[in-house]
């Protein structure tokens, strides 16, 4: 089970090793995932685990009863299950008629390709005109650009940094990471102190002109007749605010609000002329509470525990507690910041990033909920009409400004959906959802995830079938990268993963997703949105790069963690994100069809020295192993994974979907060899290994190269040309499912 189409799933591999066995269980074996407790039946005869029905019984809104929960769920399986279940063959042969084709053909001629492209309705026909209709869109979405934070929703801790994360110290920020070389620890270091407040003073002169004069030459602000002194030449100022003695100014610039502190009884504040003491940013405009690829959620255990976080989220009362600096620390959600304007009138500040949640996509299916068969249900029906549910303990509330949404919307963003057919599947769950929970139709507002090639080709159509609710588009180069070389796989050997981006094909993809976003409309309805720095510790690398999104005209971006959305935020004060996408729509496409169906492939692998080959599948194999042992053995579904360079990155299954589909395609054209690919996965095991070392949660890999967590591993390395789009999740959560079934005998 884990897949609609079971015949995806080859679990014969053949391996030199004779300890390397397949996770995946073969067809007659009896199926891990199913719960032994008695579950309770619905009138339809839904099978549900206990500790589900638990929550459904106690945990939803009132106005959102097991019996219509139940109905609705019913009538999603009955209607919309049979519509995935036709998507994922039409995914399956449109496969093997693109294998077949790149088989008998030699050479791609452009041309030749497109047409027989449109002629298995690969390439659909494009729409003639589309203009995006939603409505009812929070200005966070909507006219506020700013940087977007994705999070795991399982890890309450970072769901509330997250949320929490809509405001950060700018000062901080900068002293605290790499920008002015290797954090420091220990007592202020007044020096790195001081190129802190001059690059501040410099930033705020570029986005914040005064006047007369510069910010560095200021020795008071103040507030006289509703105005700020010294006056500024752009930007707005809002009002003013006093906590514990210290005085906050507060201003406005590209939308995106700056408060200027000044308290002369700190340290910093000492320092300084005009006693400012720090500069917080508005940060993390919006957040995607994540269920998906940075999320081990394999039983219905885990979902429940994700499910109660997103609701204690909808709710405002979900807590945190943990141990730091020796002392425990009780995390909750932020209240909102209350000033003083002009003439004295208060307004209340939202201190709360906006919440989007991301679903799983059409693929999987969870032993959470069995059908009346005992197949297991699509995972994302059961994610989308929980999470539409428990949103409406968000929606029922009376204060506009204690809402995630004072709009009254939920957002959705659904992943891996391949073209216009898959996404009018969504649209249509979410009419079923919205009719059985009694709200206003489009409440439920689709995020469209352009991550898989048949959505990119055909991106026009995909929004116009959700035009009425999409409120977001963006780009994800790392599944979309894993996507292009499965859809391709049998055209030639794909080049390099460091040359990847610099193949026609990515500049393409990144430009038509704006172009086409901002010719349907979205600019002031919708977010265009840009992919993730993965490199949490080089943060002055990202500060000098990442200005990049907004003048693409994105008008949000993903960014690792708080301190990098801070950082990441004085970009969209640089550049006028709304502005920029207003030149960018005036000037036309810029790029072709055909450059974005370019498959990057390498005419002669033979250039390749052996020292290239062995960097390559050396650095696969220790990304798949460095995230799928953590994945397997502890549930950890995102997390910093050391590179082979001791490079933190942030792995989740994108990443390594790349990884198993680029060993997958060498393999298959004999680049390498699978004896090759196993003794670099024998090395780097060890790398691995030594990178954990700390980690006293940790099992060794080697030298036994034996446990699940190794066995999932290869079989990501060895069998990734037989996964459905080369997706890693079915070899995943067996996996999962097999260790935790594991450490409960062990417990016994």
């Amino acid at each position: 089970t884990f897949l609609h189409l079971h015949s995806s799933l080859h679990p014969a591999v053949s391996m030199s090793n004779p300890k390397i066995v397949p996770v995946l269980p073969q067809a007659d074996e009896p199926n891990p995932t199913k719960v032994p407790n008695e579950r309770m039946t619905t009138p339809a005869g839904l099978q549900v685990a206990p500790v589900f029905d638990a929550f459904v019984k106690s945990d939803l809104p009132s106005s959102v009863t097991p019996l219509a929960f139940y109905s609705c769920l019913e009538d999603l399986v009955n209607t919309i299950e049979p519509k995935i279940q036709e998507a994922l063959k039409t995914r399956s042969a449109l496969q093997a008629q693109i294998d077949e084709y790149h088989r008998k053909t030699g050479p791609i001629e452009s041309s030749k390709y497109i047409t027989f492209l449109q002629s298995i309705n690969y390439l659909v026909p494009v729409p003639k005109s589309v203009t995006i209709s939603t409505s009812g869109v929070d200005e966070e979405i909507a006219t506020i650009p700013g940087p977007q934070l994705v999070v795991p929703v399982n890890n309450a801790r970072f769901a509330l940094n997250a949320a929490n994360a809509r405001w950060g110290s700018l000062y901080s920020c900068l002293y605290g990471t790499d920008v002015f070389g290797p954090p420091v620890k220990g007592p202020y270091d007044a020096s790195r102190g001081e190129k802190v407040t001059c690059w501040v003073r410099k930033w705020l002169d570029d986005v914040l002109p005064l006047e007369e004069g510069s910010h560095a030459e200021v020795t008071s602000y103040e507030c006289e007749g509703g105005e700020m002194r010294p006056k500024m030449k752009e930007g707005k100022f809002l009002g003013t605010r006093e906590v514990n003695g210290a005085k906050h100014f507060l201003l406005e610039n590209n939308g995106l609000k700056i408060e200027i502190v000044i308290d002369k009884t700190t340290e910093v504040g000492k320092a300084d002329t005009a006693g400012v003491s720090d500069v917080l940013l508005e940060s993390a405009i919006s957040t995607i509470l994540d269920f998906e690829d940075s999320v081990a959620a394999v039983d219905a255990e885990d979902k429940v525990e994700a499910y109660k976080n997103w609701r204690g989220l909808m709710v405002g009362d979900l807590e945190a507690r943990f141990s730091k600096g020796g002392k425990e620390v009780v995390r909750t959600l932020n209240a909102n910041k209350t000033f003083l304007g002009p003439q004295n009138e208060p307004f209340e500040v939202r201190s709360r990033s906006l919440l989007l949640v991301r679903n799983v996509g059409h693929l999987m299916t969870t032993p959470a909920v069995l059908d009346k068969e005992g197949r297991e249900i699509g995972e994302g029906l059961l994610d989308a009409i929980t999470s539409v549910a428990l949103a409406k303990f968000d929606l029922e509330k009376d204060s506009k400004l204690n809402k995630n949404s004072p709009e009254n919307s939920i957002y959705i963003v659904k992943p891996k959906m391949h073209g216009p057919e898959e996404v009018k599947i969504a649209c249509d769950t979410f009419d079923i959802i919205e009719r059985h929970l009694n709200l206003p139709p489009n409440t439920v507002k689709l995020g469209i995830m352009d991550e898989e090639r048949r959505t990119s080709a055909n991106l026009n159509a995909c929004i116009a079938a959700a035009s009425s609710r999409v409120a977001f588009v963006n780009t994800g180069f790392l599944d979309r990268t894993g996507d292009e070389i499965h859809t391709s796989m049998e055209a030639g050997p794909f080049v390099r993963k460091k040359n990847m981006k610099a193949q026609p094909w990515i500049a393409a993809y990144e430009n038509r997703n704006v172009d086409i976003g901002l010719a349907c409309g979205f600019t002031g309805k919708a977010q265009i949105g840009k992919g993730m720095w993965a490199m949490p510790d080089l943060l002055g690398k990202m500060l000098e790069e990442k200005i990049g999104h907004p003048q693409a005209g994105a008008n949000c971006a993903w960014v690792p963690s708080p301190t990098a959305a801070t950082l990441h935020a004085t970009h969209y004060h640089r550049v006028d994100a709304l502005k920029r996408q207003g030149e960018i729509a005036s000037g036309g496409s810029r790029n072709t069809l055909e450059q974005l169906l370019t498959v990057p492939i390498i005419e002669d692998p033979s250039a390749w020295t052996a020292e290239d080959k062995r960097d390559e599948i050396e650095n696969s194999a220790q990304g798949i192993l460095g995230y799928a042992v953590r994945w397997v053995d502890q549930g950890i579904g995102c997390s910093k994974v050391p590179d082979i360079n001791n490079v933190g990155l942030m792995e989740d299954r994108a990443t390594c979907r790349i990884s198993s589909q680029l060993l997958a395609n060498w393999l298959h054209h004999k680049v390498v060899t699978e004896e090759e690919v196993i003794a670099a996965m024998k090395k780097m095991a060890e790398v691995v290994d030594k990178q954990n070392a700390n980690d006293q949660n940790y099992t060794p890999l080697a030298p036994s190269f034996e446990g699940i967590a190794w066995r999932a591993a290869c079989n990501l390395a060895l069998k990734g040309r037989t996964q459905p789009s080369g997706y890693t999740e079915p070899i995943l959560h067996l996996a999962r499912l097999e260790k935790k079934i594991e450490q409960r005998a062990e417990r016994r």
